[in-house]
């Protein structure tokens, strides 16, 4: 909870991090020549104006969907090597475009892309659910990202239990043949019931377990709570609302139920470990204003009154560390206008604590059943939006597969006019963490940097000070050059460069300060 409690502390977190560097920003290699040490910067910075271009901190995320295959693996019955070479395709068409996070859903129906002792295998790596693959891909997969200087966030569906509406050829553990009370049918597919402490308390206990056992950053929800509506069809909870209803009306309780779920999450999360944080993708109306005047001026489908998604019970209650609407719309769309909705989000966060990315339809780039998505430019246009609302701290996109297409050269002009420098991921107190000491030791031989490693620290910064000397390296990322997961960078050109240590969750050391290049 980010509201009404005080921040939480916790200790130095991560052993010295001392893997190979990999370099987001220009590198290149260069002999060495020399060595030279230099004592770590103690004077402060002349104060830099911030350059809007080049955010310090900003989140730049991709989702990477596993269901029905939609981007990784890109069919079912890859062996591992091939599952793991598709997997690092991605992350490294990631990281050439200096994007620092990966959304991958670890749980896309009451099955696991890990080794689970809660629910079977998912058929997605294998063809059948439930058939063991013969390895764990979730440490590799979380390992890959880490040494990339990417976060990890788990994505988990809560409710969907299977694509199938028939428990029958289910395997015989899976939860929904162990409990089919648990279970309703819906538009063809088999759904856990919201309104049942039961699934409340297994979903909970499979995220407790996968935060417990696995180095993940982030637990991470997308927008299905409810079923979105199917014609014709009745979502039947009548006996759990009779049960569980307590006077209330259908909508209120079906509502709360997704409220006691992500309270309950937020509190588990946290719990289990601190720094992983805990934050969900809405979909992108909350409400329209002709239902409700706090509402958007907007005239499409409702979470609220659709799905019984109430994202902005979750940021007044700070049950959640960041909201991630899905503004899947262009700019200028007639029902639901980009910027429009993007001051909705703004407004909402305001205040509170509680982050706000913009989940970005790159999928959508390219379409002709709209004019806008056509133009190449449409995408860096709405991350230039999101730059100008300061309550923005950043964008993740839909999905991977068009990540690595890069559908009409839009994520290639998105890199060079937006992502051209790395950039830290923003800062959130109450997860905690703290500064690492700044790296000591640091040397360079020729363009070669290298230091010892910190304590406390998953990777470092390279900043390269201006011949102007003005070091602004606190205020933005012009000069940042590279975030590094060991002790060494090979810089491009001589220069005087800084280098600072990170924890996990980038709190950042003061800079070690070397001149590089000189013979």
């Amino acid at each position: 909870m980010r509201t009404g409690r005080p921040l939480l502390a916790v200790a130095v977190l991560a052993a010295a991090t001392t893997g190979a560097a990999y370099a987001f920003g220009p590198a290149g290699e260069a002999p060495a020549a020399s060595e030279q040490q230099t004592a770590i910067a103690t004077s402060a910075p002349a104060a830099c104006k911030a350059d809007p271009r080049h955010p310090k901190r900003e989140l730049r995320g991709v989702w990477i969907a596993t269901t029905t295959n939609i981007d990784w693996p890109s069919r079912p019955g890859l062996s591992p090597a091939r599952q793991r070479t598709e997997y690092t395709k991605i992350l490294d068409s990631a990281a050439k475009r200096n994007l620092n996070a990966v959304f991958l859903q670890v749980r896309p129906a009451s099955d696991a892309l890990y080794k689970s002792s809660l629910e079977p295998w998912s058929q997605y790596l294998t063809g059948t659910e439930g058939k063991d693959p013969g390895w764990d891909p979730l440490p590799f997969l979380i390992g890959e990202a880490h040494k990339r200087g990417m976060e990890f966030h788990a994505w988990f569906n809560p409710y969907r239990a299977s694509y199938r509406d028939s428990t029958a050829k289910l395997p015989a553990a899976h939860p929904a043949r162990r409990h089919p009370n648990w279970t309703i049918k819906y538009g063809g597919r088999l759904y856990y019931n919201p309104g049942l402490p039961a699934v409340r308390e297994h979903v909970t206990k499979v995220i407790t377990d996968v935060v417990s056992r696995y180095d993940v950053d982030g637990v991470h929800f997308d927008d299905y709570f409810y079923p979105y509506p199917v014609a014709g069809a009745k979502f039947d909870d009548s006996a759990a609302f009779k049960r569980y209803g307590k006077g209330e009306r259908l909508a209120e309780w079906r509502r709360d139920n997704v409220n006691t779920l992500v309270a309950q999450v937020d509190e588990a999360v946290h719990a289990a470990k601190n720094h992983v944080k805990f934050g969900i993708s809405p979909f992108g109306i909350w409400r329209n204003k002709s239902n409700d005047p706090s509402g958007s001026s907007t005239s499409g489908m409702s979470a609220y009154d659709s799905i019984y998604a109430d994202a902005r019970a979750w940021i007044k209650a700070g049950t959640v560390d960041y909201v991630l609407p899905q503004l899947y719309w262009p700019r200028g769309h007639r029902l639901a206008d980009y910027d429009t909705l993007l001051r909705w989000w703004a407004g909402e966060v305001k205040g509170t604590g509680v982050q706000l990315y913009i989940g970005q339809g790159l999928y959508r780039v390219g379409a002709t059943d709209d004019r806008a998505w056509t133009r190449p430019g449409e995408l860096a246009a709405e991350v230039t939006a999101n730059r100008a609302r300061k309550q923005v701290d950043g964008e993740v996109f839909f999905s991977a597969k068009n990540l690595v297409a890069n559908p009409l050269g839009a994520v290639d002009r998105l890199a060079r006019t937006h992502y051209e420098r790395p950039a830290l991921v923003p800062l959130m107190e109450e997860r905690g963490g703290r500064a690492p000491d700044a790296p000591s030791g640091l040397r360079a031989a020729g363009n070669r940097l290298s230091w010892t490693p910190s304590a406390g620290a998953r990777a470092y910064a390279v900043y390269r000070v201006p011949k102007s000397g003005k070091d602004c390296h606190t205020t933005d990322a012009r000069d940042l050059m590279a975030v590094v997961t060991g002790p060494s960078y090979t810089a491009k050109s001589a220069g005087t460069y800084l280098v600072t240590a990170l924890d996990r969750l980038h709190n950042e050391s003061p800079p070690a300060k070397v001149r590089a290049g000189e013979s």
